[in-house]
């Protein structure tokens, strides 16, 4: 079980490294810090320290899907910034063959 203090440097580590990575979130900036504002907000007067932890650990989850959220978004803009569309179709048909060969 970690200290009071450790823990509100981890829930303040956290809030900080989501408000960064806010910045490119699709639905923007704004919208993001503000649910995630909210979301803190909501849990402020939280006094146990396993239900914190918890927490933390709920929140560093949603850290690493918006890391893939991100991700995601990056490889389907070089995916079309690098692939015309009949060479897309092709390979997505010889993907489908293959497959239905399994």
């Amino acid at each position: 079980m970690a200290s009071h203090c450790s823990l509100r440097r981890s829930v303040i580590q956290l809030y900080k490294e989501l408000q960064y990575m806010g910045r490119e979130y699709p639905a923007g900036a704004d919208y993001f810090n503000k649910k995630c504002k909210a979301a803190f907000l909501k849990n402020k007067d939280e006094t146990d320290p396993e239900k914190i932890e918890m927490l933390i650990n709920r929140g560093r989850f949603v850290q690493k899907e918006i890391e893939a959220l991100y991700s995601l978004r990056k490889y389907r803009a070089m995916k079309q910034r690098y692939y015309d569309k009949d060479e897309m179709d092709m390979h997505s048909k010889k993907i489908e063959s293959f497959v239905k060969q399994l």
